[in-house]
């Protein structure tokens, strides 16, 4: 059975550097859009980044535009998501995806809290 699981997440202080990992089994995802969303208390899932099968195409959210790196390593079935310049708003649970574009069927991790202290 395909899954996600994400680790890496913990609290930090403001200015700070985190980084995600998620690692995909029981299916290859090389195909797969692959992306991070997070939500925080009483706001809705926003996509943070995301980046294409090859790994050259990627998007960011405005808010983590030139503090986030999204990476990912097909041989490995990993997605990584390199978090510099932690601010207090970036406090949420971080969760993986795994969007297949010719099925257009989403996995989902279980998800990681963030918690960034000011």
């Amino acid at each position: 059975q395909a899954q996600l699981v994400e680790s890496g997440g913990g609290l930090v202080q403001a200015g700070g550097s985190l980084r995600l990992s998620c690692a995909a089994s029981g299916r290859t995802f090389s195909s797969y859009r692959m992306g991070w969303f997070r939500q925080a208390p009483g706001k809705e899932r926003e996509l943070v980044a995301s980046i294409n099968w090859s790994g050259a195409g990627t998007r960011y959210a405005e808010s983590v535009k030139g503090r986030f790196t999204i990476s990912r390593d097909n041989a490995k079935n990993t997605v990584d998501l390199q978090m510099n310049g932690l601010k207090p708003e970036d406090t949420a649970v971080y969760t993986c995806n795994a969007h297949g574009l010719i099925t257009q069927y989403d996995y989902w991790g279980q998800g990681t809290q963030v918690t960034v202290s000011s």
